[in-house]
């Protein structure tokens, strides 16, 4: 097959699969083994486009013109090569994962959930490998109205509100800010194809400049830069692996991916020079409020999603900082995240489905009954702080050398605050769950079903390994800020 034929079966496959899960609604045993097989192969086809990307080449094919120079195209670079493989790869493990809490909590529409879940690799795919900013809207979206579904999954109020949030925000940032950011682009550069060094004009002029960056960035709500966050708590109301799916890997990978491509692909690194102050001090701010409202949260999932607002804006900082170090970070960070956020959330899920406990009040000794949950736990939430071996560690370092290098000291200052914070809101869990006694009365339990602690034993793995071997990652964010290999 050439490359721009994996390109579109990248992208055909998970419909396939979604239209064979749907005909299997009968048979969960094969319609899970359909949903196992499509992610493995959709990995696959991902990772097979690698060797021809790491040598320099840039596979492409146009699909669609809507008018003369707009089309839906696709186009595979380091930055969407490395969003396609985490989400893409980690897939595999969140089917998995679904198998044994789907079943282990006697979940209903099922077999929806898992062609919307299919259905939501098919728009991720669509905008790892967008190859302008119209494709790249036209995925961005179809990714929110097709997780919707997802989020509203147990159908009652509480189900419905989140989702009204959810939509209202996402759909909303979308039309007001994105839509005409990308309508003046177009007026203005003459094109919407994604360049390096950027696309626009250099007399744009600095006022423009700082519009339409706030116009972009703002309109990305997925990146869930304040004050546009709450749809990210708000859709806590999903089941576990559906978190799992908006918080490492997907929607909000969707929208900090979308972040650095407009910064680095749209812009460019010259035009942006002394226009991105506010946007740091939107970033810092991100990571400090939201880390301050994580560390007060009792329920374990809301305090999660207070750690995504505020881990996201890690990299917007390290895009926002322009130096090729800190866009290294801010790229590494997207796989980074996704490792240990997601690796929290299995533990989240497996917690709740094993001892129906949703409070960090409530978690005192269960490290003692479930050991394997919270060794993951413990080796997610390090990752997070930055604590080595983990490959937390490694884009934080990233990003610490960008900001100590670009004289950026507030937002070292951010980078060094918001990791005692990080910290503060992570260890008592941890402290609780190994060195509390559970309480007397509390009826025995062990761990959640073994499809959950699979998944999530292979993502805490995951989380060391890309420490120990992150070159692949590593090359792919290098190629991104422009920097040779070393």
């Amino acid at each position: 097959m050439t490359p721009a034929s994996v390109i579109l079966t990248a992208l055909v496959l998970p419909l396939a699969g979604a239209a064979a899960i749907a005909a299997c609604h009968r048979l969960p045993n094969l319609r899970e083994a359909v949903t196992l097989t499509t992610a493995s192969l959709l990995f696959l086809s991902v990772v097979s486009l690698l060797p021809d990307l790491l040598s320099g080449a840039q596979p492409a094919v146009s699909v669609l013109q809507v008018l003369p120079g707009l089309a839906v195209a696709f186009a595979v670079e380091p930055l969407g090569m490395l969003f396609a493989l985490v989400a893409s790869g980690l897939w595999i493990v969140n089917s998995l994962y679904s198998i044994g809490y789907m079943r282990g909590n006697g979940e209903s529409h099922q077999t929806r959930f898992y062609v919307c879940f299919a259905l939501a690799l098919a728009s991720t795919i669509g905008i790892a490998f967008a190859a302008n900013v119209f494709t790249l809207l036209l995925f961005y979206e179809l990714l929110t109205l097709i997780t919707y579904p997802l989020v509203t999954h147990h159908g009652d109020k509480t189900a419905r509100q989140g989702g009204r949030t959810y939509i209202a925000l996402l759909i909303g940032t979308s039309v007001l800010f994105l839509l005409p950011a990308l309508v003046f682009t177009w007026f203005t550069a003459g094109t919407l194809d994604f360049a390096r060094g950027g696309i626009l004009p250099p007399d744009l002029g600095r006022g423009t400049t700082m519009l339409l960056l706030a116009l972009y960035m703002f309109g990305i709500g997925k990146a869930a830069l304040m004050p546009f966050h709450r749809w990210l708590p708000a859709a806590m109301v999903a089941p576990t692996p559906v978190s799992a799916l908006l918080h490492a890997v997907a929607v909000v990978k969707a929208g900090v991916f979308s972040v650095v491509k407009v910064i680095v692909y749209v812009f460019g690194t010259d035009i942006l020079a002394g226009n991105t102050e506010w946007l740091i001090g939107a970033a810092g701010f991100t990571i400090l409020a939201a880390s301050a409202v994580a560390l007060h949260a009792d329920n374990l999932k809301r305090r999660l999603a207070y750690s995504t607002v505020s881990q996201l804006s890690y990299v917007v900082l390290g895009a926002a900082l322009l130096a090729p170090q800190s866009l290294v970070g801010a790229v590494l960070h997207i796989a980074a995240h996704a490792l240990g956020k997601i690796t929290l959330f299995f533990a989240a899920g497996a917690i709740y489905t094993a001892s129906h406990k949703t409070e960090v009040s409530q978690l005192d000794g269960i490290g003692r009954r479930m050991p394997w949950t919270m060794a993951a736990f413990t080796i997610g939430a390090l990752s997070l702080i930055g604590v080595p071996p983990l490959v937390g560690f490694v884009s934080k370092w990233f990003l610490m050398l960008g900001a100590v290098g670009s004289g950026q000291y507030l937002a070292v200052a951010v980078i060094l605050a918001s990791t005692l914070l990080n910290a503060g809101y992570f260890l008592p869990i941890v402290y609780r769950a190994f060195f509390r006694a559970a309480p007397a009365h509390e009826h025995p339990h062990g761990e959640a079903p073994w499809p959950m602690v699979v998944a999530l034993s292979a993502t805490a793995a995951g989380t060391v390994a890309a420490f120990f071997f992150p070159e692949v990652f590593l090359q792919l964010a290098r190629d991104t800020a422009g920097l040779e290999k070393r």
